[in-house]
């Protein structure tokens, strides 16, 4: 199934349900550098007429520097004089993000571990035996948790060595001036800039090589460095993902003593599951608010119950299918 990225709106930086709260600024000091800010506007005292602004207060916004505010949830204004180490704290923290590699893949795991290990339970429960669901089920579960794990490694270093080759071609042309210029124009083809400006950002990107590095990484190769970890992380959330998805339709077969039973039991639980999965995969990429988005959710949990319905009745059609001719 393709990887679904998602739009960094996991942990809004404020609640915006809560329409009573209200975003109040916290200001850093400045005390320690007197440069940091100058008001914009020149303060008279004898030229005040009720709308220009003092020059010196807080509602000169222009005379403010960019970054020296942290937004938080709060209802008294003067708390967020109180501080200002732990306010930056909280705003950093609260714009904190979930990488989305690992959302991606624990979609991934848990999408493949509730379709598959289902539709093998479904099919094997035609056979009539409880045992055989149970172990037939977790062997695969076992083996596919394994092989998504070592698939997600794999891709993963395979995106680092990439990466690294990349690096190294570029480290290689770095220092030859018509190779780079000829990889800056044809970045810039597309935006029609003019000779003299396009020569310009030539001459100032040659002119530091570290910067010239990262431009061509960034904006030509379109790379970015992949996280030294990202390996592990995506071979545990795979394996983790798919082994928690595929355990779910086994968990009535450890319950109930008659396959038939196990087997109801465990459709209604994964078309539950499904159904929620599919919404919850779907709001998260799309949004939680309004009714465009919770129709999309809907019709993402449908399509869920959909995929797995029908790899359910393909499996039980077919082992049905075997077990009548091998019975002729």
């Amino acid at each position: 199934m393709a990887l679904l990225f998602l739009r960094n709106k996991i942990f809004p930086s404020w609640d915006q349900r809560d329409k009573n709260k209200k975003v109040t600024w916290s200001k850093r000091s400045a005390a320690s550098s007197p440069d940091l800010r100058q008001p914009l506007l020149i303060y008279d005292p004898d030229n005040l007429d009720g709308a220009t602004v003092d020059g010196r207060s807080d509602a000169d916004i222009e005379a403010q520097t960019a970054g020296s505010y942290s937004t938080f949830v709060g209802t008294n204004n003067d708390n967020s004089q109180n501080g200002d180490d732990a306010s930056v704290h909280s705003s950093e923290s609260g714009r904190s993000r979930i990488n989305p590699r690992l959302i991606s893949d624990a979609i991934l795991g848990l999408s493949d571990g509730l379709t598959v290990p289902f539709a093998l339970s479904a099919g094997l429960s035609a056979i009539g035996d409880t045992k055989v669901v149970v172990l037939g089920g977790l062997a695969e579960l076992i083996a596919g948790a394994i092989s998504m794990g070592l698939g997600g490694y794999v891709g993963a270093k395979s995106e680092l060595e990439s990466y690294e080759a990349t690096v190294r071609e570029v480290d290689a042309i770095l220092y030859d001036p018509g190779e780079t210029q000829s990889m800056i124009t044809s970045t810039f083809a597309k935006y029609n800039l003019s000779p003299s400006t396009l020569d310009e950002i030539t001459k100032s990107l040659q002119a530091e090589p570290e910067r010239l590095r990262d431009f061509l990484l960034n904006f030509h190769y379109r790379e970015s460095e992949p996280d030294c970890n990202q390996a592990s992380m995506s071979a545990l959330t795979l394996t983790l993902g798919y082994f928690i998805g595929g355990f779910i339709p086994l968990i009535p077969y450890f319950i109930a003593d008659q396959v038939y039973t196990a087997f109801i039991a465990s459709v209604i639980v994964m078309a539950v599951t499904l159904f929620a999965f599919g919404y919850i995969k779907t709001c998260i990429v799309r949004g939680w608010q309004g009714g465009v988005n919770i129709w999309a959710g809907v019709i993402g949990g449908i399509q869920m119950c959909v995929v797995g319905g029908l790899a359910a009745g393909a499996a039980v059609a077919l082992v049905k299918l075997i077990n009548n001719e091998g019975n002729v």
